[in-house]
Parts: C-alpha cells; structure tokens; sequence
C-alpha cells in the first residue's frame, strides 16, 4: 500500500514538474519575442513616410483636412511608399469621399479609417507593408 502511495506521488511531482517546466518556457519564450521585436523610436522614424495635410470633402458635403504618418516594416518598404506617394493621396480621398463625418468622428470612426488605409495601401505594396497609420492632424469642418 505504502509503495503504491509513494509510486502515485512520485507521478503526481513529475508531471507537476512537468507542467511548470513547459508552461516557462512557452511563457518566456513569448515574452523574449516580444521585447526584440519592439522598436526604438528612431527605428520607428526611420522609417516612416509623412503624408503631407490632405484637404478633401467627405461624402456629407463635410470638408476634412487631415496629414498622416505611415510606420512601415523597413526601409525598402519606406523606398517603395514614397515613390507610390500619388496612390497613397488617391487611397485617402477615396476613402474619405466614401465617408460621413458621423462615420469619422470620435475614436472608432478614425481606427476604422486607419485600418482601411492600412489595407489598402499593403495592397500597393511589394516590398514590405505598413505597419500602422498615425493621424497627425486632423480638422473637420
């Protein structure tokens, strides 16, 4: 009986052991991943493409003036987007001629934006994408 005890504990302890061995190093592992895939904020500059300010209408006759950053994944993809800096304007008009200023306005309205732009600019892109759109001005009237 004892020996059974002993035998069923030793089982118990291992997997135990087992289980937190595992658990960090797939925790670790996740958060070693995370702080050098982090980028200073001169990587960050450096490869940014500012978008100067944009005057548009927005579909409810509403005017909107804004200016943009976009944070791209490398310097190629920065390269790239500056050289598509024509269809970078055309996708931020289009967007915005598609939209109300209801649909705009407020927290939701402008990452529903910036995730639109972001979409449709990777579509452009072959070298790289965009990593995040920053709104750096913003007026509507």
């Amino acid at each position: 009986m004892k020996k059974k005890l002993i035998v069923i504990l030793l089982i118990i302890l291992i997997v135990i052991g087992a289980l937190g061995a595992a658990a960090y190093f797939v925790l670790g592992g996740k958060s070693e991943e995370k702080s050098e895939a982090k980028k200073s904020i001169d990587e960050i500059v450096a490869s940014s493409v500012d978008v100067e300010e944009i005057t548009t209408n927005l579909k409810s006759d509403n005017i909107i003036r804004l200016a943009i950053k976009l944070e791209t994944d490398s310097d190629k993809s920065k390269e790239e987007l500056e050289k598509r800096d024509f269809q970078v304007k055309d996708a931020v008009i289009s967007l915005l001629a598609d939209t109300n200023a209801n649909e705009i306005e407020g927290d939701k309205g402008k990452e529903a934006f910036k995730k639109e732009l972001k979409d449709k600019l990777n579509s452009y892109l072959q070298e790289g994408k965009v990593e995040k759109v920053y709104i750096t001005s913003f007026n509507l009237q």
